[in-house]
């Protein structure tokens, strides 16, 4: 077991708990940029990390019934068929001998953008939303939420089980434009217990491949649970308006250097 490892686990749970950005946006690019892992490998295991990690979260949304589950199904419709989908196309790769490391790298640079710009656009397109000044939104949320939902859990079914980035910040994002009457902790709370299904169901996909280092998780998360705990008591001191644009900062730079 690398200690290495362990502190890094450590820094991300903190950042975690601190922001409430998924993991996946920080994870899987410090392990393959700054420790040379395979990007399958990382994808792999940050998703069964991300499984763990966030299960505890869903347990006290509950309890306060922030979690509105007919949205959570709508998008698994989509997300899970998705990701099962994209399971089989990489075991098929595999299987072929064909090198699909570029096609990770690419989706995950793609996917590290988007969540720079939902950082920093969030707060705006919620509002754009929730004001239906244009005939086609007020057409989209009265009449298409709950199809454009569910072709909203396929992308992320995707990019979540290509990349393990999507099902944190981008998920809340088309939450936030689709369901703009619901408080953000309820928008929050749902897009987390999304990601618990999908980030497990494209992880033991990736296991069943052979695609996630057990001994690398369990380094990861020895660091990342007393990470998270700090980070979540210590994240109430920084405001949000000032954290989100550092790190939104961070994952364009990061989502730019993994394009070239």
């Amino acid at each position: 077991m690398d200690f290495s490892f362990t502190i890094i686990g450590f820094l991300v749970g903190f950042i975690v708990g601190m922001t409430g950005v998924g993991g996946g946006s920080l994870m899987t690019p410090i392990l393959v940029l700054g420790f040379g892992i395979q990007p399958a490998i990382a994808v792999g295991t940050d998703l069964l990390y991300a499984a763990i990690t966030k299960s505890g979260g869903v347990f006290v949304h509950h309890k306060h019934g922030n979690i509105q589950w007919p949205i959570v199904v709508l998008l698994s419709i989509g997300s899970v068929p998705a990701s099962i989908c994209s399971i089989f196309v990489i075991k098929h790769l595999d299987a072929s001998g064909i090198n699909y490391d570029n096609l990770i790298m690419s989706t995950l640079s793609i996917a590290l953008i988007l969540t720079a710009l939902f950082l920093l656009t969030r707060n705006q397109l919620h509002k754009f939303s929730q004001k239906e000044k244009f005939e086609a939104l007020k057409l989209l949320h009265r009449k298409y939420r709950k199809p454009v939902t569910i072709f909203a859990g396929v992308l992320i079914g995707i990019l979540v089980t290509l990349s393990s980035v999507g099902a944190g910040v981008i998920g809340a994002a088309f939450l936030f434009f689709l369901y703009p009457r619901f408080k953000a902790i309820q928008i929050v709370a749902t897009d987390l217990a999304h990601a618990i299904p999908i980030t497990a169901i494209a992880g033991l996909g990736h296991a069943h491949i052979g695609t996630v280092n057990y001994t690398l998780l369990g380094s990861l998360l020895i660091g990342s649970l007393p990470g998270i705990y700090l980070g979540s008591h210590f994240g109430t001191f920084l405001p949000d308006k000032f954290m989100r644009p550092i790190l939104a900062g961070m994952l364009l730079i990061i989502g730019v250097r993994l394009v070239f």
